[in-house]
């Protein structure tokens, strides 16, 4: 084993998406994880509890995150601005443009992680949902608000996937007044 290097996480996380890459989720061992990192499996197992929660386990930091965002909003402050301005501070804990690239095309080639990330998206919106409504938004305001969020924050994390240049908070924007746009144009006449 090589000698003790900092960054095991970072490591791993590295190892196992350049060999998820290279040869695909499902022909990649924790073992072989392991080595590309110059670790054991006991390291990895101490990390995460599986090869998924390589590509997952950044989601309960981003949840943590966007709901004391949410939480230091200025009370009175309408559902949808409150999720907008909690989501403008996801970039403290997004992960690195390149990481995501490979994790987005890691889960599209493998339905079960597909299933996976909606089931940590809905989660992530319940757990929106609740905030808003500890609040005092009604429910129904809730729900819908953190759906139209989440749409912008889909469509936002898109758009920055696909130009490295972008800005995410002008992204942000963007994507809200799109949305507002679409929006508006179903209820004219």
């Amino acid at each position: 084993m090589a000698r003790w290097e900092g960054d095991t996480q970072g490591r791993l996380e590295r190892a196992a998406l350049e060999l998820f890459d290279e040869q695909g989720y499902d022909r990649t061992t924790v073992a072989q994880i392991a080595k590309r990192a110059g670790l054991t499996e006991r390291s990895f197992y101490r990390w995460f509890t599986d090869k998924r929660e390589v590509l997952f386990g950044g989601r309960a930091d981003l949840e943590s995150h966007l709901l004391k965002a949410v939480a230091a909003v200025p009370p009175g402050t309408a559902a949808l601005p409150t999720l907008l301005a909690a989501f403008a501070t996801a970039p403290e804990v997004i992960r690195p443009r390149e990481f995501l690239l490979v994790r987005s095309a890691v889960i599209a080639a493998n339905p079960p992680l597909r299933e996976r990330e909606l089931i940590k998206l809905a989660s992530l919106a319940e757990a929106l949902t609740a905030a808003l409504v500890t609040r005092g938004a009604d429910p129904q305001t809730a729900r819908l608000a953190t759906d139209v969020a989440m749409a912008v924050l889909r469509l936002t994390g898109q758009r920055c996937l696909a130009d490295e240049r972008a800005d995410f908070h002008a992204t942000l924007t963007q994507a809200t007044t799109d949305l507002l746009t679409v929006a508006t144009e179903a209820v004219r006449p």
